[in-house]
């Protein structure tokens, strides 16, 4: 069993950045492919970015050279870095665990309670 808790969302202007935190507890995050997930308002989640265990990554499209994923395991804590932020980033973003390289929500297992970041105009 993997525990996750996500902190760092808030209130943000369009172009500005936010960092949120992943940090897991219950079992080493070298062990799964670690990913960010979105839900805005009134839409389906969504995949935003994922890290493999030895370090490689992928990016929706519509995050690409913005948002970056990183993990350190050594704190059990992977972390989502936004910049240039547009009002449509605004959703609840979840940190997942899963054991297989994908994007679909559904191939996760473990999730977060989910953390709030709104981007106003």
């Amino acid at each position: 069993q993997v525990q996750l808790v996500e902190s760092g969302g808030g209130l943000v202007q369009a172009g500005g950045s936010v960092r949120l935190s992943c940090v897991a507890s219950g079992r080493t995050i070298s062990s799964y492919v670690m990913g960010w997930f979105r839900q805005p308002p009134g839409k389906e989640r969504e995949f935003v970015t994922r890290i493999s265990r030895s370090g490689g990554m992928s990016n929706a499209d519509s995050v690409k050279g913005r948002f970056t994923i990183s993990r350190d395991n050594a704190k059990n804590t992977i972390y989502l870095q936004m910049n240039s932020l547009k009002p449509e980033d605004t959703a609840v973003y979840y940190c997942a665990a899963g054991s297989s390289w994908s994007s679909r929500w559904t191939d996760y297992t473990y999730w977060g309670q989910g953390t709030q970041v709104t981007v106003s105009s």
